[in-house]
């Protein structure tokens, strides 16, 4: 974990120290070269990770509202980590004091109102692992080890989106811990501008550390990924548009990547469907490419999702960066570029110490945003305005190529951007969506639009001495 430590400043040794005398049993302090304090450390990606003076796991609600009242009194920097995914630094590491929810825990299904309440620290991959025996789910992550806090405060989009929206759209409550140390429960009836500005807003208004979500009946489902080399992406490339051109059942999802490693390009096609067989022709032409591996099969919800482990798992000491480039639609000349820049960038980045660089057409129905009505959420800041976001990812070993990582997400990003304009797409109009961002291609006015007035007044209500902007992450504030 090498990244440049920010200034230690008398402040944060003294938080650090109020903490660990002021917690309760329930909840641990740790410091440098401690066992808790490493496992606290640790990051998706290593350049997602950076010495905090120490780390706190708190254990109970009471003691989350001391720590948040400490790290104000003296203002200093800390963050607050859930599942540890995010890629940008300071988002949920700090040189100041780190957060770790592991000890939110716990899921709990209430079978009288078909909700389950989920504590903070969990992972997707855990939640449907818990919710299985009850043969429901809920809206979350597609690959393991996704956070749920993260994942839920900036939108999120699920294997079952077509079917049911933003996983936040499922979301029917939050429990929040304010900047004052206040607790409260944020919903439709209570708190519902909190409750508003929570869906989709990030981490602005204090720390959460319980969401309540509605869940939904699961069964057996099918799917799984196909691996086929550069040889057929033209193939691969006419079955996406074809899909995206005919495919209207809601239960159907996918996502096709375009992979370089070094030395060979690859399409990896993730295919999933909400039952134990897809209809015939939905996706018979991704089928019929020739695969040099092929896992597609028919599993409970739960193993299909631990099942993406294998392809989506860093290695140790690997680096990373996630950026994105919002287009209204995959059309063919956009899907055609993507597949331009995955060439060209992987060539680009042969001499590097890159381990892989994808690109990732996440295609889904143009009804999405519907499942929720107009101004219900923080994000998206219209439900008028289709639009598909484009995962772009980059996974490295050498702390030296950060610099240059960055500007190659940068370059490839705005490159499609261009492509995406010339097929009359008003991308400057098009939401953002922040949990693939970079501080590049981020932009409050873009990814909050007419609820960023809103946002400040709900902001200033709750956090009026900006406490939450001590912390990482995308702001409502400039």
């Amino acid at each position: 974990m090498v990244i440049a430590q920010g200034q230690m400043t008398a402040n944060d040794s003294a938080a650090c120290a109020q903490i660990q005398r002021t917690i309760s049993t329930q909840s641990s302090a740790s410091f440098p070269g401690q066992a808790q304090y490493i496992q606290d450390q640790m990051h998706y990606y290593n350049s997602s990770s950076q010495p905090a003076v120490c780390t706190v796991e708190p254990g109970s609600p009471e003691d989350v509202s001391r720590i948040i009242q400490i790290v104000a009194q003296h203002r200093t920097p800390f963050a607050v980590k859930g599942g540890g995914h995010a890629t940008n630094p300071n988002f949920s590491s700090t040189s100041g004091v780190l957060v770790s929810m592991s000890r939110f825990n716990t899921v709990q299904y209430h079978a009288s109102n078909q909700t389950a309440d989920i504590g903070t620290g969990m992972v997707w991959d855990a939640v449907y692992t818990a919710l299985e025996p009850f043969n429901v789910t809920v809206l979350g992550g597609r690959v393991p080890g996704i956070g749920v806090a993260g994942l839920t405060l900036g939108g999120g989009y699920s294997w079952l989106t077509n079917q049911h929206g933003l996983v936040l759209d499922t979301v029917v409550a939050f429990e929040v811990v304010l900047p004052s140390g206040e607790r409260v429960t944020a919903n439709a009836e209570s708190e519902p501008d909190l409750f508003f500005a929570l869906k989709g807003g990030y981490n602005n208004f204090g720390i959460v550390t319980q969401m309540t979500f509605r869940t939904f009946p699961i069964a057996n489902v099918w799917g799984g990924n196909r691996l086929a080399t550069s040889a057929h992406f033209p193939a691969a490339v006419a079955a996406i548009n074809n899909y995206v051109a005919s495919v209207t059942d809601p239960r159907a999802a996918m996502i096709i990547s375009f992979v370089g490693i070094p030395g060979a390009l690859f399409v990896s096609m993730d295919l999933f469907y909400d039952g134990p067989a897809p209809p015939p022709g939905i996706f018979d032409e991704f089928l019929a490419i020739p695969a040099e591996t092929d896992d597609i099969g028919v599993s409970s919800y739960a193993a299909f999702v631990g099942a993406q482990q294998a392809a989506n798992a860093a290695g140790p000491g690997t680096r990373g960066l996630y950026d994105t480039a919002t287009i209204a639609k995959p059309t063919p000349p956009i899907i055609d570029a993507i597949v331009n820049e995955t060439t060209f960038r992987s060539e680009q980045l042969a001499s590097t110490s890159a381990v892989v660089l994808s690109y990732s057409i996440e295609v889904f129905l143009p009804d999405i945003l519907a499942h929720a009505p107009e101004g219900s959420s923080a994000y998206p800041p219209t439900r008028r305005t289709p639009y598909f976001p484009l995962s772009i990812n980059v996974e490295y070993t050498a702390l030296a190529d950060d610099p240059f990582m960055a500007g190659v997400m940068a370059s490839t990003a705005t490159q499609l951007g261009r492509v995406a304009e010339t097929q009359e797409q008003q991308v400057v109009s098009v939401p953002v969506y922040g949990n693939y961002a970079t501080t590049r291609s981020f932009n409050s006015e873009r990814t909050f639009g007419a609820s960023l007035p809103r946002l400040r007044a709900i902001k200033a209500t709750h956090d009026p001495f900006d406490v939450m902007g001590l912390a990482g992450g995308w702001k409502v504030l400039s």
